[in-house]
């Protein structure tokens, strides 16, 4: 009855809502990639994530979404391998889900060759994938390659793209960027801030 329901209805996100543990565990052993999927995100999030045989076994069925082709479950896997400072294995998935549009994987993979995790230091390719990660509103990425460009870091030293970067990481939310952005764009505005502006104003 519980196979002829899934491929009626396909597995949607409704059906998988309404779904049992037990009924999920099932439908995955029949090689459905979203139950799988379904049913190995609680074991690795939460509390569950903080116990190493229940986690092991949530990785278990992510691995084998992946495999079916279920891309959230690779998501998932290079997530839990970079947080784990496994680099070798997380950069694998990392790769793959950057070239899906996923933010945290293109961010993961600019830190990856930026500090050389298992990998020898590469400034271009981790420009390449902060700029990426920044186009897909990340703030962090944003201010990461603002920094690339201040300090000329495989490129040449520019303060217009350190300042358009900082805007955009501004854009993005981070608070860190829109205060870099104020501050250059004070200074080319001639307008003095800080604490030498705050002492002349005393004397004004």
């Amino acid at each position: 009855m519980l196979k002829q329901m899934i491929v009626y209805l396909g597995l949607s996100v409704l059906v998988l809502a309404n779904l049992s543990t037990d009924e999920l565990k099932n439908a995955c052993a029949e090689d459905n990639a979203s139950a799988c999927y379904a049913y190995g995100l609680p074991l690795i999030t939460g509390d569950n994530a903080k116990v190493q045989d229940i986690k092991e076994e949530g990785m278990s069925y992510m691995r084998k979404a992946c495999l079916l082709d279920e891309y959230r479950g690779c998501d998932e896997m290079g997530k839990n391998y970079y947080k784990n400072e496994n680099y070798i294995i997380a950069r694998t998935y990392l790769k793959k889900s950057c070239e899906r549009g996923v933010k945290f994987a293109c961010e993961s993979m600019g830190t990856v060759y930026r500090d050389g995790h298992s990998v020898r230091p590469d400034d271009v390719k981790s420009r390449e994938f902060y700029e990426k990660a920044c186009d897909l509103n990340s703030g962090d990425a944003c201010y990461n390659v603002a920094i690339i460009y201040l300090g000329g870091f495989g490129v040449e030293k520019s303060r217009t793209k350190e300042k358009a970067f900082y805007k955009k990481s501004c854009d993005a939310g981070l608070k860190a960027g829109c205060n870099k952005f104020i501050e250059l764009d004070n200074e080319d505005r001639g307008i003095e801030t800080g604490i030498l502006a705050t002492i002349k104003a005393w004397f004004q």
